[in-house]
């Protein structure tokens, strides 16, 4: 008798034993679920991994299929990126926010744009009015870019910057601010999110329809690719898609669905898969479930780097690493008792820094009530420095490889990932499938699930649906006055008044008329932005060739 035939034979004596105990002692539950309702077995045992080959399946840290990580030495070598996502009300007040980050040892800059920001309007536009630096910081033109990093070194900071149908813009901005620094563009360092399709299913700031807005995103891989050489061109995002309510094994799915979109659209643009794939990003979320969450990275990765070798042929090694930051889910954050996420985060935290992370964000306890405090902001922080150097999590890589149930599950979480791509490939690709409506039912009704069981009971969220308490309002809450909106509008009379107008209606007719052609448009963006065009107007250009994206209504 062989171990594997020895081990089940013990294992069925075993399952036997529990179902006496059982009997005696009932269950908690009728059945046990992760935090993506997939079902959880009572044990886990060398017989859910028997069928895994190690070199092929795990491998090596820094090795393809890139299980394990995507350096050789992972947090040995260098810790992950500590970003903190910030940005409120004006450049000035932001500013302030970032150099109070940069003091409390963060390593990375991530900005949040304000709401008119990101679908390109400017502050004294109709439409802005009340929201001009509620959510995000508001950038109407260089002058406002040149504040935001004033005193803040951009050959020495890494910065990632949460902005996506006018990536262009605000990607140029940077460069411009740079450039006045006396950096180099080749000297840049970071990330831009630019990734449009999800936002055309989870989170809605879209401006131009798909087709013009993939070019916009060809035509930043194309000039990066040679200008701009270490900046992530995008940061593919299934972050939204799990907050808009998808399961760890759709997050995956998606994400990665739409990464094969824009590989397919900058090859169908004549770029050379190797020559923009090392640059490519992604951006996950990190919700409770410990070992589903770390199984997803491991999963995400296997299937990426299978994906980029052997449907497109990349033969550059970092063709095929899936780089990630993460963030830890909002969506699991409760205005009941908000100290609680203060543990939530802490998790999330741990879990994704063992599914082996290259940058990270940690949410701030107060997140679901307001903007957060300095206070907050800093506990969440420490949360990364904590876990980083006293919890023993860096000082191996992958530590839960060869577990049971995190192997486990992180072929169960591969194959169902693989499915849906399946799946996405038969409809025609990412954005058919977007078009047609799948992707977002398919969210909507996983989401609908998760409600259900938290509004039955059946899924407890600590003190919203079980362990109450009579609690005061909150006090202390971070709130943007609503001056802002003025302010900005009247920085914008101001800039109009003493720019080159002429010089900013050329680049503006030039830039429309390369928006009728084939031309890369960032050069002529770039342009634009330098003499102070604001990006309202250069978006107003745009929508004006382009036309503007309706959203269908999936019921």
């Amino acid at each position: 008798m062989n171990e594997i035939e020895t081990i089940q034979q013990a294992n069925t004596a075993y399952e036997a034993g529990v179902q006496k105990a059982a009997a005696r002692f009932p269950e908690r539950k009728k059945m046990f679920t992760t935090g993506s309702n997939a079902p959880v077995n009572t044990l886990y045992t060398p017989l859910d991994t028997k069928d895994i080959n190690y070199v092929e399946k795990i491998g090596f840290p820094g090795e393809y299929p890139y299980t394990r990580g995507v350096q050789n030495t992972m947090y040995r070598g260098r810790l992950w990126t500590m970003r903190q996502y910030a940005g409120f009300s004006t450049a000035e007040e932001s500013n302030k926010r970032y150099k109070f980050l940069l003091d409390q040892g963060t390593t990375g800059l991530s900005v949040a744009f304000d709401l008119p920001t990101q679908i390109g309007y400017d502050s004294d536009h109709a439409l802005s009015q009340g929201e001009v630096g509620k959510v995000g910081v508001a950038i109407d033109s260089l002058a406002d870019m040149e504040i935001l990093f004033d005193g803040i070194p951009l050959d020495k900071v890494s910065t990632s910057m949460t902005i996506n149908a006018p990536a262009s813009v605000l990607l140029a901005m940077y460069i411009a601010v740079a450039e006045k620094q006396g950096v180099k563009p080749e000297q840049l360092n970071g990330t831009i999110q630019n990734d449009i399709l999800k936002e055309y299913v989870a989170r809605g700031t879209y401006i131009f329809p798909p087709e013009p807005s993939m070019r916009l995103i060809t035509d930043i891989f194309a000039y990066c690719s040679k200008d701009v050489p270490n900046w992530n061109t995008i940061s593919i995002s299934g972050y939204h898609i799990r907050e808009a309510g998808s399961t760890a094994s759709q997050e995956v799915a998606f994400t990665l669905a739409d990464g094969i979109a824009y590989v397919d659209a900058a090859i169908k643009a004549g770029l050379s898969v190797d020559d923009f794939a090392p640059r490519l990003s992604f951006f996950f979320n990190s919700h409770n479930d410990l070992f589903e969450e770390v199984a997803k990275f491991r999963a995400a990765r296997r299937v990426w780097a299978s994906i980029m070798k052997n449907r497109f042929k990349a033969s550059n090694p970092k063709s095929l690493m899936l780089r990630f930051h993460t963030q830890t889910g909002g969506s699991t954050l409760t205005a009941q008792q908000p100290d609680n996420n203060i543990v939530r985060v802490a998790i999330q935290t741990l879990a994704a820094v063992l599914g082996g992370t290259q940058s990270l964000h940690t949410n701030s306890k107060d997140e679901a009530l307001a903007l957060p405090t300095e206070a907050s902001v800093r506990i969440a922080l420490r949360t990364q420095q904590i876990v980083a150097y006293e919890s023993g999590a860096t000082e191996t890589i992958d530590p839960l490889a060869g577990s049971y149930y995190v192997e486990s599950m992180t072929d169960r979480i591969e194959k169902e990932a693989l499915e849906y791509i399946a799946r996405i490939d038969s409809m025609g690709g990412a954005v058919k499938a977007i078009e047609r409506g799948y992707v977002q039912q398919e969210i909507q009704d996983a989401a609908y699930s998760y409600q259900m069981d938290i509004e039955s009971g059946e899924r407890v969220v600590v003190g919203m649906n079980k362990f109450q308490i009579k609690e005061a309002p909150p006090t202390g809450l971070l709130k943007v006055d609503p001056i802002v909106g003025e302010q900005q509008s009247q920085k914008l009379r101001e800039l109009r008044a003493k720019r080159d107008n002429a010089a900013v209606k050329n680049s503006l007719v030039t830039l429309e008329k390369a928006a009728q052609g084939n031309d890369n448009l960032m050069p002529l963006i770039l342009d634009a932005v330098r003499c102070y065009a604001t990006l309202g107007e250069i978006c107003d250009i745009l929508r004006g060739i382009f036309g503007e994206y309706q959203q269908k209504v999936i019921l």
